[in-house]
Protein backbone atom coordinates (compact mmCIF):
# COMPACT_ATOMS: atom_id res chain seq x y z
CA UNK A 1 0.00 0.00 0.00
CA UNK A 2 1.41 3.19 -1.02
CA UNK A 3 0.38 5.86 1.87
CA UNK A 4 0.81 9.28 -0.56
CA UNK A 5 -2.63 8.35 -2.51
CA UNK A 6 -5.35 9.72 -0.65
CA UNK A 7 -8.64 10.23 -2.78
CA UNK A 8 -10.99 11.06 0.32
CA UNK A 9 -11.21 7.70 1.83
CA UNK A 10 -8.10 5.88 2.81
CA UNK A 11 -8.98 2.30 3.28
CA UNK A 12 -6.08 1.71 5.71
CA UNK A 13 -7.35 4.77 7.89
CA UNK A 14 -9.56 3.09 9.96
CA UNK A 15 -8.17 -0.92 9.64
CA UNK A 16 -6.80 -1.63 12.66
CA UNK A 17 -6.66 -5.81 11.85
CA UNK A 18 -3.49 -7.68 12.97
CA UNK A 19 -1.13 -8.43 10.16
CA UNK A 20 1.42 -6.07 8.09
CA UNK A 21 1.79 -3.71 6.11
CA UNK A 22 4.14 -4.04 2.94
CA UNK A 23 4.99 -1.79 0.24
CA UNK A 24 2.75 -1.67 -2.44
CA UNK A 25 5.41 -1.76 -5.22
CA UNK A 26 7.88 -4.53 -3.92
CA UNK A 27 6.13 -6.41 -0.90
CA UNK A 28 9.47 -5.22 1.68
CA UNK A 29 7.61 -5.09 5.25
CA UNK A 30 7.03 -1.86 6.19
CA UNK A 31 4.90 -1.59 9.79
CA UNK A 32 3.27 -3.96 12.56
CA UNK A 33 -0.24 -3.42 13.12
CA UNK A 34 0.79 -3.71 16.43
CA UNK A 35 2.55 -0.43 16.03
CA UNK A 36 -0.49 1.22 13.88
CA UNK A 37 -2.85 4.17 16.08
CA UNK A 38 -5.77 6.12 15.57
CA UNK A 39 -4.73 9.44 14.53
CA UNK A 40 -6.33 12.19 13.21
CA UNK A 41 -4.91 12.62 9.61
CA UNK A 42 -6.75 11.17 6.89
CA UNK A 43 -3.78 8.22 6.62
CA UNK A 44 -2.79 5.49 8.85
CA UNK A 45 -0.20 6.15 11.48
CA UNK A 46 2.51 4.46 13.07
CA UNK A 47 5.08 4.62 15.73
CA UNK A 48 7.42 2.39 14.32
CA UNK A 49 8.76 0.20 11.32
CA UNK A 50 9.09 -3.63 11.55
CA UNK A 51 12.81 -3.46 10.39
CA UNK A 52 15.74 -0.64 10.87
CA UNK A 53 15.67 -0.35 7.06
CA UNK A 54 12.31 -0.52 6.21
CA UNK A 55 12.44 3.12 4.89
CA UNK A 56 14.32 5.25 3.96
CA UNK A 57 14.42 9.01 5.27
CA UNK A 58 15.17 12.01 3.88
CA UNK A 59 15.22 15.62 4.95
CA UNK A 60 12.01 17.83 3.45
CA UNK A 61 13.00 20.84 2.51
CA UNK A 62 10.57 23.23 3.90
CA UNK A 63 9.73 21.39 7.34
CA UNK A 64 12.65 20.93 9.93
CA UNK A 65 9.96 18.60 11.30
CA UNK A 66 8.91 16.29 9.19
CA UNK A 67 11.62 13.09 6.67
CA UNK A 68 10.28 12.41 3.71
CA UNK A 69 9.75 8.41 3.94
CA UNK A 70 10.20 6.06 1.03
CA UNK A 71 10.66 2.03 1.20
CA UNK A 72 14.21 0.89 2.05
CA UNK A 73 14.07 -1.56 -0.77
CA UNK A 74 12.92 -0.03 -3.87
CA UNK A 75 12.66 3.63 -2.63
CA UNK A 76 8.47 3.81 -3.70
CA UNK A 77 7.68 6.83 -2.07
CA UNK A 78 5.35 6.27 1.22
CA UNK A 79 5.08 10.05 2.60
CA UNK A 80 6.61 11.43 5.50
CA UNK A 81 7.60 11.03 9.01
CA UNK A 82 6.41 13.78 11.41
CA UNK A 83 9.03 14.08 14.73
CA UNK A 84 7.80 13.96 17.80
CA UNK A 85 4.41 14.13 16.48
CA UNK A 86 3.28 10.53 18.11
CA UNK A 87 1.02 9.46 20.86
CA UNK A 88 3.84 9.92 23.43
CA UNK A 89 6.30 12.21 23.88
CA UNK A 90 9.84 11.96 21.94
CA UNK A 91 7.95 9.45 19.64
CA UNK A 92 7.59 10.40 15.69
CA UNK A 93 4.46 9.33 13.67
CA UNK A 94 4.89 7.69 10.46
Amino acid sequence: MSFCSFFGGEVFQNHFEPGVYVCAKCGYELFSSRSKYAHSSPWPAFTETIHADSVAKHPERNSPTALKVSCGRCGNGLGHEFLNDGPKPGQSRF
